[in-house]
């Protein structure tokens, strides 16, 4: 069910116009902020992969994707739901060195997403990916990654302050990190998400470590594919939305699978058929280098920075009757 709840008194803090210059800022500044902090550079990406390369992300492995022939090429494409598994192969193609990382640009569109304040079908965000060591691959190096990825969006909201002085900064640069199964033992009668959002009432900025694999309750903390984070590695960015009065996703991220985790991860969720893709087999052959990576939401920082109450005020996608009456009668303008 779609569910659409505008906070009682909320009014935008910029006109409309204002609001597309504001979006403009943000994202030109945190582009520079953040490839400057994690050596980044922008690359091209496609918009959708062929089915059987392997490529396609399979999310939580429940989402369908947006499919299509190309009588042209004889084969059947898919819109990409992100680009977790290309990143690395670009890497790999443009011969990228330790150290050295791309972002680009993805645009996606997950038909089956539940709609509310936060969620629409149009999925706009910075993907990015980086060569790394084999000592790297370790908590302590995540959660440095993590700290820069923090201090850039914070620096965005202070450059967007002195432009915008109506929209005040209200995020925290400290991170507070903790485990999937630490939070599950702090709240063991909550859900994923609501333990998210008990969470980041107390610690305004954190980062869950370890999405993907089951807790000591059966069940994992979230969704994640098989093939591409390592579920030991991971993790979710989360600032307190003010606005909404709730936890708010800004990243998922981590450090990938090597050969090792592939194939356990594979065998752990009964898909060990992908190990025939070409994608993996260059990763169970070494051919392809050691990363970390990530994406972050663009609409959803913009709305975080603005203050905005639904996700619909920064971007243009399409929404049921129910959330364009409610965000009309509330004085909301979704674009």
């Amino acid at each position: 069910m779609n569910q659409c709840k505008i906070p009682a008194g909320y009014r935008p803090k910029l006109d409309a116009y204002g609001t597309q210059c504001a979006i403009s800022l943000i994202k030109k500044t945190f582009q520079h902020e953040f490839a400057a902090a994690l050596n980044l550079k922008r690359v091209s990406a496609p918009l959708f992969v062929t089915g059987t390369s392997g490529l396609n992300d399979n999310l939580s492995g429940k989402e369908r994707p947006v499919s299509f022939d190309i009588p042209a090429v004889g084969k059947e494409a898919e819109v990409v739901h992100s680009l977790a598994k290309w990143k690395r192969l670009a890497l790999s193609r443009y011969g990228f060195a330790v150290g050295e990382g791309l972002y680009t640009d993805m645009n996606a569109i997950r038909r089956d997403e539940e709609l509310d304040n936060v969620h629409s079908i149009y999925v706009d965000q910075w993907d990015w990916e980086k060569v790394i060591t084999r000592e790297s691959r370790t908590v302590d190096y995540l959660k440095a990654t993590v700290t820069s990825i923090v201090g850039a969006i914070c620096d965005t909201a202070d450059r967007l302050h002195a432009a915008f002085p109506q929209l005040v900064p209200t995020l925290s640069r400290e991170v507070t990190f903790i485990t999937s199964q630490e939070l599950e033992d702090r709240y063991p009668t909550l859900s994923g998400s609501e333990r998210e959002h008990a969470f980041l009432r107390e610690h305004k900025t954190a980062f869950i470590i370890g999405i993907g694999g089951a807790l000591r309750s059966g069940k994992p903390h979230d969704g994640r594919a098989p093939d591409y984070d390592d579920w030991a590695l991971n993790g979710d960015l989360f600032f307190w939305c003010d606005t909404l009065g709730r936890a708010l996703e800004i990243s998922s991220m981590g450090i990938r699978v090597d050969a090792e985790s592939l194939s356990r991860q594979l065998t752990i969720s009964g898909c060990t058929e992908r190990a025939a893709l070409p994608f993996h087999q260059k990763l169970l052959a070494g051919e392809l280098p050691l990363t970390i990576g990530g994406g972050i939401g663009q609409s959803r920082l913009c709305l975080l920075l603005m203050g905005c109450a639904h996700v619909g005020e920064v971007q243009v996608s399409v929404w049921d009757e129910e959330t364009l009456r409610t965000c009309a009668e509330a004085g909301v303008m979704l674009l």
